[in-house]
């Protein structure tokens, strides 16, 4: 029994309009899902991934609208790394990622930016092995385009023993180094990485929620029992429509989420229309004149190059 990777990561922000500008046009993800968070449906739930919305391609946003930025602090993840094709296509982002005003700076590794809430980002050559997933984007050349998440980095809240039994004896991570991770699954890994913090994290705008893990559907109870005899506390299975969860905080503090392949972002809309149209669970339905009123409007880019042609 293997996670393969990780499924998807959520953040917080304050402006649904610019999360879908800047992440389904600025960086050519594709807007594969427009919905409510389930606890509190006045809140947009937005996720942008590749063509079909393939864990490990995942990256999910509440809106809770006109929230201050907040600051990454020990034991929350500061960092997500995205993949690319090559250096040459380090370059192509720099110079994309400047013409929209958002400075990058080289790293190491790769390239290091923020988007317009300050959540921090690394772009870096993906060239261990995950299989490419990409989105379409007509001024992202495809050797260019984002392949996936490659990684992810946190500050540690006490101590890097806390939850080192956790990843690598319950969850099957390898540690690689001193707080340095890798995640083999069947078929994608994931880097995760903590460095030290001597800060508080402020709550707000560009901040991490949690991280879910890809749990294959036979093993989702199998995992969440695991967990539990590990001495978390874990959430009952829980169904998110698009997958299956559960979730607990682990020792560093960040929340985890183990989420189902199943049932995927195409079980209600066509795959060719993903995203186009606001999306609500069937507990919120009766809602929906409410929330049309209340939620800011919003157009999927695909939608409006369309009517352009």
């Amino acid at each position: 029994m293997k996670l393969d990777g990780m499924h998807h990561i959520t953040m917080i922000t304050g402006d649904a309009r610019k999360n879908v500008d800047f992440y389904a046009d600025v960086l050519g993800l594709r807007l594969v899902k427009q919905t409510v968070n389930f606890d509190a449906p006045d809140a947009y739930h937005l996720y942008f991934g590749d063509e079909q919305g393939s864990p490990g391609s995942i990256l999910t946003w509440f809106e809770f609208a006109g929230a201050r930025p907040g600051r990454a602090g020990a034991g929350e993840i500061h960092t997500i790394q995205l993949g690319v094709g090559s250096e040459a296509s380090l370059d192509f982002w720099a110079d994309r990622l400047a013409a929209n005003g958002h400075a990058g700076e080289r790293t190491d590794r790769g390239l290091a930016f923020a988007d317009y809430d300050g959540l921090r980002f690394e772009l870096v050559v993906a060239d261990d092995g995950n299989p490419a997933l990409r989105a379409e984007h007509p001024e992202v050349p495809a050797e260019h385009a984002i392949v996936g998440v490659e990684g992810a980095r946190a500050f540690i809240a006490r101590g890097l023993d806390a939850d080192r039994a956790l990843l690598t004896g319950t969850l099957g991570f390898t540690e690689v180094g001193e707080g340095e991770y890798r995640l083999d699954g069947d078929t994608r890994h994931f880097h995760w990485a903590y460095d030290g913090a001597d800060r508080r994290g402020v709550p707000g705008a560009g901040n991490v929620h949690h991280i879910a893990w890809h749990a294959h559907d036979d093993d989702h109870v199998a995992w969440q029992q695991r967990v539990a005899e590990a001495g978390m506390h874990v959430t009952p299975v829980i169904d998110r429509d698009y997958f299956k969860s559960v979730y607990f905080r682990q020792p560093q503090g960040i929340l985890f989420e183990l989420a189902t392949t199943s049932p995927g972002f195409a079980v209600d809309e066509d795959p060719e229309h993903l995203g186009e149209a606001l999306r609500l669970p069937d507990q919120h339905e009766h809602l929906r004149p409410q929330l049309e009123r209340l939620l800011t409007p919003l157009t999927n880019p695909r939608t409006a190059r369309r009517a352009e042609a």
